[in-house]
């Protein structure tokens, strides 16, 4: 059974300038962006603007400085992700690289990985994806089925991967295969592997969702040799591989702000002297906002000092997409005006837009039944 630990923490005296020059940089970079384009967060891909916050040092700032990072602190790497994500920064073309596909390598790679990946990788010039989901699997991992055969020459590599964003514009890939299924647990016998997305035999299908998007995507293995140095890490330790890299995935801020700009828009909508019931609507939803940045600060905090949150990442990720999901509802009710994606005001339209999204918070990065499992089995409780 383990103890949750959350302390409170301040963030460093250095976070108080890179924040205004942050912010100062980002409100010229994003001069004339429309809300609605400002409304997909995370979501939105724009290559050459990750280009330019590598050029300012603000990708891989806390990996070692020969690898091409910026040895600075967690903490204050928490400061500049949330000035992007409040501003609806467009950050997909170099966030999973810089959230956990980066620090797995510096964790796990080899040094020849780490030395031809990671400097790139800064510089915001590779886009890597995530490969877990399957389908008959989806956020239960252990039910994977895609394998990776050792043969001459590399590894051979079958199956599929469902739900992967942004793989049809990525060039990397860190998957995650069976190389030894005869394992006696299913928790056993998996290993991760990097994947270049160009090799013969991997087909990327896009998938269209409810706003119109295209951004997740079907990547079917159809004998793709890839090389042995392609293994990341050790031969069959994939399970505690992924779940160290979960932990990246689920606590960020990226987990309370996806729906940051309808807040500010509802907060616009509203005015300077809106009704008592309105502004205690409004007051609610920042006071939640405001608990869910301590306990990612905490979180930042325990990785900052090398412990393990995987426990709290998971109660930060139930709670935060929680919260970003109820965002919609709650602004709907309060204003009455419905959702409009094309042709309403600002407000509107980010509603439309969101409305649209939210439904998928809880899924990506394990849907809220595994993360409450998880919180239940680390707590004692299951």
């Amino acid at each position: 059974m383990q103890r949750l630990q959350l302390d409170l923490l301040d963030l460093p005296p250095a976070a108080g300038p890179l924040r205004e020059e942050v912010r100062g940089w980002l409100r010229e970079a994003l001069a004339g962006t429309p809300a609605a384009r400002r409304a997909r967060s995370w979501g939105g891909f724009d290559p050459e603007f990750s280009r330019r916050l590598g050029e300012r040092g603000w990708i891989g700032m806390t990996w070692p400085r020969r690898y091409g990072g910026g040895e600075r602190s967690a903490l204050e790497r928490l400061v500049v992700l949330e000035e992007l994500l409040a501003a609806g920064a467009p950050v997909a073309a170099h966030w999973v690289a810089d959230r956990q596909s980066g620090p797995l390598l510096l964790r796990y790679g080899s040094e020849g990985q780490r030395e031809r990946l990671l400097p790139r990788m800064a510089r915001g010039e590779l886009v890597f994806c995530i490969g877990m989901s399957e389908p008959g699997a989806g956020s239960d991992l252990a039910a994977i089925r895609s394998r990776a055969e050792s043969v001459s020459g590399g590894w051979r590599l079958r199956g599929s991967k469902l739900w992967t964003s942004n793989a049809h514009r990525s060039h990397y890939m860190i998957g995650l295969f069976r190389t030894r299924p005869e394992a006696e647990s299913r928790h056993e016998g998996m290993s991760q592997l990097l994947v270049d997305l160009a090799t013969p035999g991997i087909t990327v299908r896009p998938i269209r969702d409810l706003s119109g998007d295209e951004h997740f995507c079907e990547v079917v293995f159809e004998d793709a040799l890839v090389p042995e140095e392609a293994l990341l890490g050790a031969e069959g330790a994939g399970w505690a591989q992924v779940m160290a890299e979960l932990a990246f995935e689920r606590s960020g801020p990226e987990r309370y702000l996806s729906s940051f700009q309808l807040l500010l828009e509802l907060v616009r909508a509203a005015g300077p002297a809106p009704e008592p019931a309105l502004a205690a609507g409004i007051g609610r939803l920042v006071a939640h906002l405001a608990t869910l940045r301590e306990m990612s600060l905490a979180v930042a905090g325990c990785l900052a000092a090398g412990r393990d949150p995987s426990l709290e990442a998971a109660l930060v990720k139930d709670l935060g997409t929680s919260f970003e999901q109820e965002i919609p509802e709650v602004a709907h009710a309060l204003l009455g005006r419905a959702p409009r994606p094309e042709g309403g005001d600002d407000f509107e339209q980010v509603l439309g837009f969101l409305t649209q999204t939210a439904p998928s918070f809880s899924l990506r990065g394990g849907t809220r039944e595994v993360l409450r499992g998880i919180i239940a089995r680390g707590l004692g409780l299951r």
